[in-house]
């Protein structure tokens, strides 16, 4: 069976959602596929701080309402070490701020907008193939939630399907280049049924190895300690949780970690990716399918969502005008951007873990980076820009 649609999203995250609510404001239409159901989409764990452009971009556009009801702004950001607190201000150094609101819920906030306007959302789709990607009139090949197989034509595909997704195999591999870089441990993330014992997200950067505080309700914390990468949750029990928790993020003039009942408990790879080009003929990847950054500083969703402004405003200038110049730029601009964010995680991710291997030197430079940071008007004024998130846009 065949149909038609302008532009076909494969993968109902928060990047093919929010492109087929974006292109339903601009009338263009899409259909999107997605392999799992809403249930799973709908509980799928993720980022928890939303940039401040991201924030507006979803206030724009309709999106804020429950947002800015239940999500937690956050001003500023506590480094720990040397058992003393080292706070950045955010919006004293330049006037901006974040958003604790975790990825589920911006994904529920998104399929009740899409489904509120009759927005075409496919669950249990199983995208197989993408025929012509190259051309101007390519189509996608799925199996519904009966098993039928289908075709769905369209003037563009949007690849939104994650890492482990069809999409970009579709760019062949003499066209494409990937980048990747793994990490030497995984963090273990928890979340507890305890109120956040700190108003600020806290990173605790010891001698034994790095640890963070975060929030996701006024009730309940989501922390994090470095592992090895290859470590399991029933390695840790819940005694040896809190004590190394205790150890890494209490400091003598704050009050210490509050325990309780830990809900979940998982390991978390670090990984750096990043494929180029992010665009090829009618085929657009966009955010984990393009690329993936270690969960510090919080670039995974918000890039996506950089992507996605990009994408839409292509989009948009192509049907309103019939012009190929944004589209044509599309990797060209949100590579740029995307390449600053690897930079700011990357170089994070140095600054506060333990490495193996590192010796007395290396970690001297660690202290110093963090110094700099937290100790320094220039320090300070770049990694809230960093954090906040750099401009959105072309």
């Amino acid at each position: 069976m065949s149909e038609r649609t302008q532009v076909a999203i494969i993968g109902a995250g928060p990047a093919g959602l929010l492109l087929s609510h974006l292109l339903q404001l601009d009338g263009i239409d899409s259909v999107v596929l997605e392999r799992r159901g809403r249930s799973h989409v709908q509980q799928r764990l993720g980022a928890g701080v939303l940039e401040q452009g991201t924030v507006d971009l979803l206030t724009q556009v309709g999106l804020g309402e429950r947002m800015h009801r239940i999500g937690m702004p956050q001003t500023g950001i506590d480094f720990r070490y040397d058992q003393r607190s080292h706070r950045i201000d955010f919006a004293n150094e330049i006037g901006r701020q974040v958003m604790v609101y975790p990825q589920h819920e911006v994904v529920h906030d998104l399929i009740e907008a899409r489904l509120a306007v009759g927005g075409e959302i496919r669950f249990e789709a199983s995208a197989v193939r993408i025929r012509d990607p190259h051309t101007e009139k390519p189509s996608v090949e799925y199996t519904d939630r009966q098993g039928l197989a289908r075709t769905l034509r369209c003037d563009f595909v949007a690849g939104c399907d994650g890492f482990h997704g069809i999409t970009r195999s579709f760019i062949p591999e003499h066209k494409r280049k990937e980048y990747d870089r793994t990490y030497p441990f995984g963090w273990l993330g928890i979340l507890a049924e305890v109120p956040p014992a700190a108003r600020d997200v806290s990173w605790g950067c010891h001698e034994t190895g790095f640890a963070m505080l975060s929030f996701r309700t006024p009730t309940r914390s989501r922390l994090y300690l470095q592992c090895e990468p290859d470590d399991k949750p029933e390695n840790w029990s819940d005694d040896r949780i809190w004590s190394t928790l205790h150890e890494r993020l209490d400091v003598k003039e704050l009050p210490p970690l509050i325990d309780g009942p830990i809900l979940q408990k998982g390991v978390t790879a670090m990984r750096s990716f990043q494929v180029e080009p992010m665009h090829y003929g009618s085929l657009f990847l966009a955010g984990v399918a393009a690329h993936i950054v270690p969960p510090t500083g919080a670039k995974g969703l918000n890039s996506a969502v950089a992507d996605i402004w990009v994408l839409w405003h292509a989009l948009s200038d192509y049907y309103r005008k019939q012009s190929h110049e944004l589209l044509n730029r599309y990797s060209e601009i949100c590579l740029r951007r995307m390449w600053l964010a690897h930079r700011f995680s990357s170089r994070l991710c140095t600054m506060v873990h333990r490495f193996p291997g590192h010796g007395d030197f290396m970690i001297k430079l660690q202290r110093a980076d963090l110094d700099y940071m937290t100790g320094t008007v220039t320090g300070r004024r770049a990694s809230s820009e960093n954090f906040t998130g750099l401009p959105i846009g072309i």
